[in-house]
């Protein structure tokens, strides 16, 4: 474990693999109850598998990074792509891809559509949310429940210790605020000009093929998309060797020197 401090917050991190002098950069952005320790070892798969090193991090009030004071803002997202461009510029990764999951995927959409990113090379989302869609948002409101009367804060606080309220608060409620309904990020779309690899789940509670379309449309990059079946909101843990392949095929195609 490691540690990035960005505007005087410190954040858990880890590197895997080449240093970004070496190789092209992986940067994992988590979801919307992730953290490092949350992907388990697939960073360090997929790392090896592409030749790339990797940078995973846990967001503030998540994982053992520090903590956030609660409610966090509708546009929690659009600081968060601001946080990640502050880790791309200190940690000297010069040619980042993006892949992020559910959460991590819109700040990534974000990050890429709204400013250019310094050699940028690809992103790879999973579940990505481009707007708040109503079957999504009444699988966050029954989840509360299940927080509430379930082994479940027990299971989060394993990866997020004293974070674990402020992880599934800050989350679940910013999800449920009124203003979050009119949420839309389908303006930075037409920004993105990297090639994107966007995987999805046929039986995701949290989000619909509406969001992948959404990108297809309107993205103004290439976009390759994968739907899994018996799949949910994780692929990369539900479904992890076809998503692993899938994401190492894509990153290794694109990295391929022009003309090879």
């Amino acid at each position: 474990m490691d540690w990035l401090h960005v505007g005087g917050t410190r954040l858990e991190c880890r590197w895997i693999g080449p240093s970004p002098d070496n190789a092209p950069t992986i940067v994992f952005l988590h979801e919307g109850l992730g953290s490092v320790s949350r992907w388990r070892d697939f960073p360090d798969e997929l790392a090896a598998a592409t030749g790339c090193g990797a940078l995973v991090y846990s967001r503030a009030g998540y994982g053992h990074s520090d903590s956030v004071a609660l409610p966090r803002p509708v546009r929690f997202m659009h600081d968060e792509a601001k946080v990640l461009a502050a880790i791309l510029a200190q940690t000297g990764i010069r040619e980042p891809i993006l892949l992020g999951h559910s959460d991590g995927a819109s700040i990534a959409l974000i990050a890429a559509g709204s400013e250019p990113i310094p050699g940028l090379r690809a992103l790879v989302l999973e579940a990505p949310h481009t707007f708040a869609e109503p079957c999504g948002l009444e699988s966050i409101a029954k989840i509360a429940d299940v927080f509430r009367t379930t082994d479940m804060r027990e299971r989060l606080a394993r990866h997020h210790g004293d974070n674990t309220d402020v992880a599934f608060w800050g989350w679940n409620r910013v999800w449920l605020d009124p203003d979050f309904r009119a949420w839309n990020i389908e303006n930075v779309l037409p920004g993105i000009t990297v090639p994107t690899l966007v995987i999805q789940g046929a039986d995701d509670e949290y989000g619909s093929w509406k969001h992948v379309e959404s990108i297809q449309r309107q993205s103004g990059g290439p976009v390759e998309t994968l739907l899994l079946p018996q799949c949910g909101h994780a692929p990369h843990a539900e479904q992890r060797d076809a998503a692993l392949a899938a994401m190492t095929e894509f990153i290794r195609r694109v990295l391929e020197p022009a003309g090879s």
